[in-house]
């Protein structure tokens, strides 16, 4: 089940979490906003142990979007460690957004198994 965030627990609920966040920026008046909002409370349920996601009212809450950039909505930005992993703009069927999301959670349980070894070999051994 997706939940409501705003500009005052942003900081506590979505960069600070232990886990990827997507967070939904919307408004009331946002058809295609309305159009996805079941397809990312089923995507909540189902991937719930990967992923939270929540919802941000943009008209409420601005700080929020303006800090990220956020021109259009539906946008929705993926946060992992406190910094954005991806950003999707536009509505989508269910399928398509459950995808993305899927694709870019692999790719950061991958990261986090395979972290990249710094290149410890100097010049001089290449002489």
């Amino acid at each position: 089940m997706t939940k409501s965030v705003s500009d005052d627990t942003f900081k506590d609920e979505v960069l600070a979490s232990g886990k990827p966040v997507l967070v939904d920026f919307w408004a009331e008046w946002c058809g295609p906003c309305r159009m996805i909002a079941p397809a990312l409370e089923e995507i909540s349920e189902e991937m719930a142990e990967r992923v939270t996601v929540v919802k941000l009212n943009i008209d409420e809450n601005p700080d929020a979007p303006a800090k990220y950039g956020v021109r259009g909505i539906p946008t929705m930005i993926l946060f992992n460690d406190g910094k954005i992993a991806a950003t999707k703009v536009g509505a989508a069927p269910k399928t398509q957004l459950q995808s993305w999301l899927e694709q870019v959670l692999n790719g950061l349980d991958y990261q986090a198994k395979h972290p990249a070894v710094s290149d410890s070999r100097d010049s001089e051994d290449w002489a």
